[in-house]
């Protein structure tokens, strides 16, 4: 069984307890006959197994997808991790910077919402300097 598919069973379990929830309620009013317990067992069956004859090739495509996209991902972090590593470990609190901005010439810039007191910034904001 496939990681994808474990995780799928999660939401399908929750929602058989949900709908057995009902039935212990009826319980307490008046007691089920043997025949609605075994007509309510059939139809969570038939309930669960429509919903894995559903979820189940969107699961299958899933799995494919990620398989195809591993390489590309290693490629990238073997690539890009030490570089974010680095930034990581300069950057302390990242609530104080703005979001990323890319610049018409690709560069990306990553300004503080707040300068620091003792940084002077000889460029005022909008201005582009060349380099």
């Amino acid at each position: 069984m496939s990681r994808m598919t474990r995780f799928a069973l999660a939401p399908l379990c929750l929602c058989l307890a949900l709908a057995a929830a009902p039935l212990h309620a009826q319980q307490d009013e008046e007691a089920p006959s043997e025949d609605s317990l075994g007509l309510m067992e059939e139809g969570a069956n038939l309930f669960m197994q429509g919903l894995m004859e559903g979820v189940g090739p969107a699961l299958e495509e899933l799995d494919r997808m990620a398989g195809e996209m591993r390489p590309a991902i290693r490629s990238f972090v073997a690539e890009m991790g030490p570089a974010l590593r680095d930034i990581f470990s300069k950057v302390e609190d990242w609530s104080v910077y703005e979001a990323p901005e890319m610049l018409p010439n690709g560069d990306i810039i990553i300004r503080r919402k707040e300068p620091l007191e003792d940084e002077t910034d000889p460029i005022g904001p909008g201005e582009e300097i060349e380099l």
